[in-house]
């Protein structure tokens, strides 16, 4: 699907108040982001990508006392899918489809807004016209576009500092995701897949905008990889898109990013063998984007299960001893326990229904059942087109040990369709009838972290888009697609509070603090909901 918008050229600025503080966020204060809770600095909290905050202020005792505080509504029609940042009293946000606002937190007053020029003509293949959120470092802001481009603005009035094209919209790259950023480098990726785009992960120097390095998802023929393209010419088509903000380890120096689907999507006859380094995770020297070493969770992908979900990072003993770690819920149904220092594969179990594989091997691999590839005539296959998890946030709670995943238990039949490739249009070949009904389903799911072993679980109606947050109160807060916004134990899985909010849950839920008192922000529909102990 083709989507065309039409928008203002780039607007304006600022109107700022004197009582707000607009203070700079330096690469270290990035990386000691759980030493300061109040604010929320990167977008899944640390560079962890854990999802959890160390506030407990609200709790299991007083949740259920929560009442809204403020609502802030976004301009354009489109559903809001960001996790706001947070930094000392003032808030940012993206609304669909790429434009910025920073907001004050204790009203939710506008501060400054930023739209970009977006063209009448702007493709979107594959997705809705909606964008996750910002980076933050030093004084300035970083967002991407669905044009293509990544901008950098100054954090107090939200002048446009740099603006560079990252690829041509008119092939079908755009940019859905929140940027991150390390140490002088913002680190963006692009979305695409379904238009057969050749995927990639950029740097950029964070002051002047320029690309430092880029690391290609698909390689071409003779590069380390190249050989699992067995046709002709189909790597220049692969996909492998990577449109979700990545994780990173500073010890380590070392950026884990996850990469999406090969193209065409649901014919993989044209491009026989693994498809590297589709469905993946990789994990890049950020100095150059060298690949330290790979992953790859679905070999040779016909069932769009790419692998663009969080990956979170944590360090637990495993038989007997610590081992760093990185797990991953992943779209085909399998949990995946890492080693994130050599991408040593220790343990993989399935957390929902899936009926196309016997399992994994010693090293992680599917052992992949016969006969359920897409056909002309349809085949019914576990997890659904839209996978078992999506690119909504998982959480895990180093409090509980637990990784908290919203699990959606539905199948789809799969079609085959023909393959043609033109620039700028879907390159999808085949598609999906998906269950409804009784046979879809979701669950809030409580995985023993580092086993993959089912704690707990609370059932959904239907299943949704919505992510999770997990807290120091005991709390997992999450929402529904019928606009239920809860909060569970995070122990038990209990349900303690709920509230409607009129609108599907899409938003990514935040914690932050402002003069001692604990807020809890989530996105539905149109608007921004901030609630709070009275």
């Amino acid at each position: 699907m083709m989507m065309k918008r039409s928008l203002p050229a780039i607007l304006l600025t600022a109107v700022v108040s004197g009582g707000t503080a607009f203070a700079q966020v330096s690469y270290d204060r990035i990386v000691k982001a759980e030493s300061e809770p109040a604010n929320w600095l990167t977008y899944a909290g640390t560079y962890k990508s854990q999802r959890y905050t160390q506030l407990d202020q609200i709790n299991r005792q007083n949740v259920t006392q929560l009442k809204p505080l403020w609502v802030h509504q976004i301009r354009a029609a489109g559903v809001l899918e960001a996790s706001p940042i947070v930094v000392d009293r003032v808030m940012y946000i993206t609304e669909p489809p790429s434009t910025v606002v920073a907001l004050d937190v204790r009203t939710g007053r506008p501060l400054w807004t930023w739209v970009p020029k977006i063209p009448d003509d702007v493709i979107a293949i594959g997705s809705p016209p909606v964008n996750r959120g910002v980076a933050v470092l030093d004084n300035m802001v970083y967002a991407g576009s669905i044009a293509g481009h990544l901008a950098a603005l100054d954090a107090k009035s939200g002048a446009l500092r740099w603006d560079v094209v990252v690829d041509d919209n008119k092939l079908g790259y755009y940019l859905t995701l929140a940027p991150l950023a390390i140490d002088g480098k913002i680190i963006v990726g692009v979305s695409g897949a379904e238009a057969g785009i050749r995927g990639f992960v950029d740097a950029y120097d964070a002051k002047t905008g320029k690309r430092l390095w880029r690391r290609h998802t698909i390689p071409a023929p003779g590069e380390p990889g190249g050989d699992t393209w067995g046709a002709k010419d189909s790597w220049k088509t692969g996909g492998g898109s990577t449109w979700l903000t990545g994780s990173y380890d500073p010890d380590l120096k070392t950026l884990y990013w996850v990469t999406g689907n090969p193209g065409p999507d649901w014919n993989g006859d044209n491009r026989p063998g693994d498809n590297l380094y589709t469905c993946s995770l990789l994990a890049l020297n950020p100095d150059d984007g060298t690949i330290k070493w790979h992953f790859q969770f679905t070999p040779h992908d016909t069932h769009d299960w790419d692998a663009v979900q969080t990956v979170i990072l944590f360090d637990a003993q495993v038989n007997g001893r610590t081992r760093k770690l990185i797990v991953q819920a992943n779209r085909n149904g399998f949990y995946y326990v890492l080693d994130r220092t050599n991408g040593e594969f220790i343990t993989g179990t399935p957390f929902v229904k899936q009926t196309w594989a016997d399992g994994l091997d010693a090293k992680g691999r599917p052992r992949v059942k016969p006969g359920l590839e897409p056909t002309v005539e349809g085949v019914l296959v576990y997890p659904s087109i839209s996978g078992a998890s999506n690119w909504y946030s998982p959480s895990y709670s180093p409090k509980t040990g637990l990784f908290y995943q919203v699990a959606r238990e539905w199948g789809t039949i799969f079609f085959k369709g023909e393959a043609v490739y033109k620039p700028g249009f879907g390159f999808t070949a085949g598609g999906g009838r998906t269950m409804n009904g009784d046979e879809a389903w979701a669950a809030v799911r409580a995985l023993e972290a580092t086993t993959g072993k089912l704690k707990w679980e609370f059932k959904l109606l239907s299943p949704g888009f919505s992510s999770l947050l997990s807290t120091a109160g005991g709390l997992v807060f999450g929402g529904t697609d019928e606009g239920n916004f809860f909060a569970l134990d995070a122990n038990t899985g209990e349900p303690l509070w709920d509230t409607q909010l009129g609108a599907n849950i899409r938003g990514i839920p935040i914690s932050f603090a402002i003069d001692g008192k604990q807020y809890i922000a989530i996105g539905a529909g149109f608007a921004l909901f901030v609630y709070g102990l009275p």
